[in-house]
């Protein structure tokens, strides 16, 4: 069974040559040129993951990975845009975005990146992410379910935050290289990459603020230590 990709993008000449591509690849594409359009599918179809311009009419892509995400937990959501700034990166994974692609593309990043998120997706879904749970001070992560627990509250997780918090866990109290990190979750450790990193660090650090002696230290020019309290 092909892999059921839903893109979302307005701009006719760009859609059909990405679309094009990528169903040479071997994927099954569904282009939309608008979100409710694409939304009113997945009422009776769900896509493997989905990839949604920011700058659309009406409704913006970050709006509808919100939706998406609202209905799809886990669903992979890549978000392409020309803004690169940190405020627009923050506000991408807010909105439920997986990954981010700066325009201009090639296809052949697209496509790296696709395999990626599938990869990761699936690797999450197998359950071999991490054993079932692990103690964090007073917090419990269920690495499989993408969940922190904390008091009786639930916070969920993305799938890059849930294995960026395995790999940290699983060398709790030690030092991780940064650069090694960035080759676990992303396959490079490019610039683009490490700025990235840099948000879902800070995600993290806030989802942990619930217990104060949880902490993620970052070692400038080395890497972090994920500072946990022994029981």
């Amino acid at each position: 069974m092909k892999t059921l990709v839903f893109y979302v993008e307005d701009e006719p000449f760009l859609g059909k040559v990405v679309k094009e591509s990528l169903e040479f690849r071997g994927f099954e594409v569904m282009l939309f040129t608008e979100g409710t359009k694409a939304l009113e599918l997945l009422k009776t179809s769900t896509p493997d993951i989905c990839i949604l311009d920011v700058m659309l009419p009406g409704m913006d892509g970050f709006a509808l990975g919100k939706l998406i995400r609202e209905q799809f937990p886990r669903l992979p959501i890549i978000f392409l845009t020309a803004k690169s700034q940190t405020e627009d990166l923050v506000k991408g994974f807010e909105s439920g975005g997986t990954d981010y692609i700066k325009k201009p593309f090639s296809v052949e990043e697209l496509n790296v990146r696709i395999q990626n998120q599938l990869r990761i997706n699936n690797t999450s879904a197998s359950g071999t992410i991490a054993k079932d749970k692990i103690k964090l001070g007073r917090m419990i992560f269920y690495p499989g379910k993408y969940e922190l627990h904390a008091s009786g509250k639930v916070i969920v997780l993305s799938n890059r935050e849930a294995q960026i918090l395995d790999i940290l866990a699983a060398a709790q109290n030690q030092v991780v290289d940064r650069k090694v990190l960035l080759r676990k979750v992303w396959g490079d450790d490019s610039f683009f990459n490490s700025r990235t990193l840099d948000v879902y660090i800070r995600k993290l650090r806030d989802h942990l603020s619930a217990d104060p002696e949880l902490k993620i230290i970052t070692l400038k020019g080395t890497g972090y230590n994920f500072i946990v309290p022994s029981v």
